[in-house]
């Protein structure tokens, strides 16, 4: 019986496939190779900061999205609820057609940028990506590896006076291209940012069919998701939760 479920739900992907045109394989890179896509991952980061959009780009064709660690097992998220798996350390990898730096705690990203054989990693990392990226905090990381100097870029709202201070011109957007860099602003910004780079990775309709795929159509309950939105008062329970919450 659960052989016959698997087989009735494969036909049905495979028609809406067909139905659509849409080809179950597509382009990577150059020589028929597979898209690199390299999410870094480090203690107390923000789990949605890295699986936001690593679930939007690991969907599109011909591309593996691997973890990224300074050692290889469990990474805790920021507030001890769940934790990643690192499948790759910085020492295993050499090049990447996309890396991805997610944010977290405060104490996490100090930890980062006080670490020089990550910051030199991501360094050399950068200069044969095709895109270097961030997800909240994580474009602080970018501007301390002095990548962000003079370029606009977003980050979470109350880290936007410590991105200016190394060098980068904040802009209160949801993501924020300069040239091969792309950041997005707090948290669930990553989603939107992935799709994005979906886009520019393949095509508008590939993007569009994968943002369909994970039925992403956000419509919160509340309209506060920005600090503009939301006024003094949520902006600081807002903080003191966040703090509260980071173990």
């Amino acid at each position: 019986m659960h052989g016959r479920r698997q087989v009735l739900q494969a036909a049905a992907v495979a028609g809406v496939l067909a139905a659509t045109g849409v080809a179950a394989e597509g382009a990577g890179v150059a020589g028929g190779r597979k898209r690199r896509i390299g999410v870094l991952v480090f203690d107390r980061m923000t789990l949605l900061d890295a699986v936001g959009p690593a679930e939007v780009l690991s969907r599109l064709p011909n591309t593996e999205v691997k973890l990224i660690g300074r050692r290889r097992g469990e990474v805790r998220g920021d507030t001890g609820h769940g934790a990643l798996i690192a499948d790759l350390r910085i020492d295993d990898v050499d090049r990447l057609d996309v890396l991805l730096v997610p944010g977290g705690s405060g104490a996490a990203g100090t930890a980062v940028v006080e670490h020089e054989p990550t910051m030199r990693w991501i360094r050399h990392i950068d200069r044969h990506t095709t895109w270097t990226t961030s997800v909240c905090t994580g474009s602080l990381i970018l501007a301390y590896a002095g990548l962000l100097v003079g370029r606009e870029a977003t980050t979470y709202w109350s880290a936007k006076d410590v991105l200016a201070e190394k060098g980068a011109v904040y802009v209160p957007q949801r993501w924020v291209r300069s040239g091969k860099y792309v950041t997005a602003a707090g948290v669930s910004a990553g989603i939107d940012m992935g799709l994005y780079l979906a886009a520019a990775l393949t095509d508008d309709t590939t993007a569009k069919a994968v943002q369909l795929a994970l039925e992403y159509d956000p419509q919160p309950p509340f309209d506060t998701g920005s600090p503009d939105k939301a006024g003094p008062e949520l902006q600081e329970l807002a903080m003191r939760l966040l703090l509260e919450s980071q173990r």
